[in-house]
């Protein structure tokens, strides 16, 4: 059973309402990562958000923005974040994040930000309505992508930045409590550094 044009008891078109839904859910992740206590619930909305984000893409028929942006900005970027925030984050540290007093000043950078993009949009001569999506194409963009050795090169950089990255979270996270909490803690690499005693006990 085929859909119908428009959504019943609305008259929109499905497109108009999709974006809708999308957008809202967009906002709704974004505005969590800020004012959510929970740093760790924060990442995921930030995820939800960026996952929103990649619909509207595919909606306005950039299907290879869309692509980039779950691989890179949901697979890569948003898990790195998390891994780094799990593996760095204390235990005897505060579970939820404390606003600073600064908070005044980012929301008056929000509103002028939001401000400018209204009067940007009012002010733009948009084109007329497009009789036919327009979509890219995913397959001459593939293959630059793994043809040119410029490319490949930037996207095997950006693969070993990404390693380090998590490398450096696991170093962090080993790092061992001191048993006296005057006593400074030994770095890792003394710790490594440090012989091992393999004597075998003697036997009375």
């Amino acid at each position: 059973m085929a859909l119908p044009p428009t959504v019943p008891f609305l008259d929109w078109a499905w497109d108009d309402l999709i974006f809708l839904v999308l957008a809202g859910v967009m906002l709704a992740g974004a505005l969590f990562v800020v004012i959510g206590r929970d740093i760790i619930r924060s990442g995921l909305a930030m995820i939800v958000a960026f996952a929103a984000l990649a619909g509207i893409y595919v909606l306005l028929g950039a299907v290879i923005v869309a692509a980039a942006q779950v691989l890179i900005y949901i697979g890569a970027i948003s898990v790195l974040i998390l891994f780094a925030i799990m593996l760095t984050q204390t235990k005897s540290g505060p579970g939820a994040l404390v606003f600073h007093r600064q908070w005044w000043a980012g929301g008056l950078a929000a509103m002028g930000i939001v401000l400018l993009m209204v009067i940007a949009v009012i002010n733009t001569d948009w084109p007329g309505k497009v009789g036919e999506r327009l979509w890219s194409a995913t397959g001459a963009i593939a293959l630059l992508l793994f043809s040119d050795g410029l490319y490949v090169f930037t996207l095997q950089v950006i693969a070993l930045l990404l390693t380090a990255a998590v490398v450096g979270g696991v170093f962090l996270a080993k790092r061992e409590e001191a048993p006296d909490p005057g006593e400074p803690r030994p770095s890792t690499l003394e710790r490594l550094r440090r012989p091992v005693d393999v004597t075998p006990p003697e036997q009375p």
